[in-house]
């Protein structure tokens, strides 16, 4: 049994990772954190948790094997490395962090902490790319380009709960990484030509509401991205895998052909929730003491193109 601490537990993707948790035998929630007193303490009995903590130092002190970090962006190099240090296996939501300098420390305080680190890239894990990865993997597809479109209704600053949120979401540092990384992911290369455009800054946010990015890989593989905060309409992340044996339509964790056909995944993976395949996976690299997939250090190369792309860009960052 690996005893977990959740941080960041009453947000949205905090709320997604206990869901998962409760269903994985092999894993069980004895801490969790949230500066609101109130809220940490209700979501605690509720769960019937052991621990609620609004101090991070304290609850890093509990009883618990690893953690799990569902906070802000800004806070994820300072807490991984806090909780890597106190001997905690860590696994940070995406991104790792929001600058390649501080995505390298932590690859450094991993390598000498002796814990599993891993970052919070899910797409690796939706049965709809792992289904693409196998036949890949197989040779019996080719990507010659993704198409990928990530679209919120986002002109205020909240959460995917609808709630006022604290800190800045950001379109290249949080919802680009997603993409990025699953194309580094899925072709095995790294890009050797990156483009990107933004749009105008939000006059109160003071972040780009709208985003392009281009990338190429050495063998002439492309990845075309759109992101926006200004769509109103479906939200989420939409990708069209363009290939040399068929076309195939990922939404989360369905999968169509071109046509719209379903595909079915019902032999995939043990489960069809992304978000419990990961923590699976976080859970099993902490038994089995081997690397995880999507760890730290293999996290370090999206956000290197993150980074040339911001170069490029002058990226608007709060």
């Amino acid at each position: 049994m690996v005893k977990i601490g959740v941080a960041g537990a009453y947000g949205a993707f905090g709320l997604k990772h206990l869901d998962a948790l409760d269903v994985i035998p092999e894993a069980e929630v004895v801490a969790v954190f949230g500066p609101n007193e109130s809220k940490i303490n209700a979501l605690a009995s509720e769960r019937n948790i052991a621990q609620a903590c609004t101090h991070y130092e304290t609850f890093l002190e509990q009883d618990i094997d690893a953690v799990i970090l569902s906070t802000p962006t800004q806070l994820h190099c300072t807490q991984s490395v806090q909780a890597m240090q106190a001997g905690k296996h860590t696994f940070a939501e995406i991104p790792m962090a929001d600058s390649l300098a501080d995505a390298e420390e932590m690859v450094a305080v991993h390598e000498q902490s002796g814990v599993v680190g891993m970052v919070g890239h899910v797409r690796r894990f939706n049965p709809s790319h792992q289904w693409i990865k196998q036949r890949i993997d197989a040779g019996e597809f080719n990507i010659q380009q993704m198409d990928a479109q990530t679209y919120f209704f986002r002109r205020t600053n909240t959460n995917a709960k609808g709630e006022p949120r604290s800190w800045t979401d950001h379109l290249l540092w949080h919802h680009a990484c997603h993409t990025i990384d699953l194309f580094l992911y899925q072709t095995g290369e790294i890009p050797s030509e990156v483009m990107g455009l933004q749009g105008p800054a939000h006059p109160e946010l003071g972040i780009a509401m709208d985003m392009t990015i281009g990338l190429k890989t050495p063998s002439g593989k492309l990845c075309t991205l759109s992101l926006s905060f200004n769509n109103d309409g479906p939200f989420g992340s939409f990708f069209r895998y363009i290939g040399d044996s068929g076309t195939y339509l990922a939404r989360y964790d369905d999968l169509f052909d071109g046509n719209e056909n379903p595909i079915d995944l019902s032999q995939v993976a043990v489960s069809s929730n992304g978000i419990e395949l990961i923590d699976r996976e976080f859970i099993a690299a902490i038994q089995e003491n081997r690397e995880p997939n999507s760890s730290f250090a293999q996290g370090l190369a999206a956000m290197k193109v993150m980074q040339l792309l911001e170069d490029q860009m002058g990226a608007l960052k709060v």
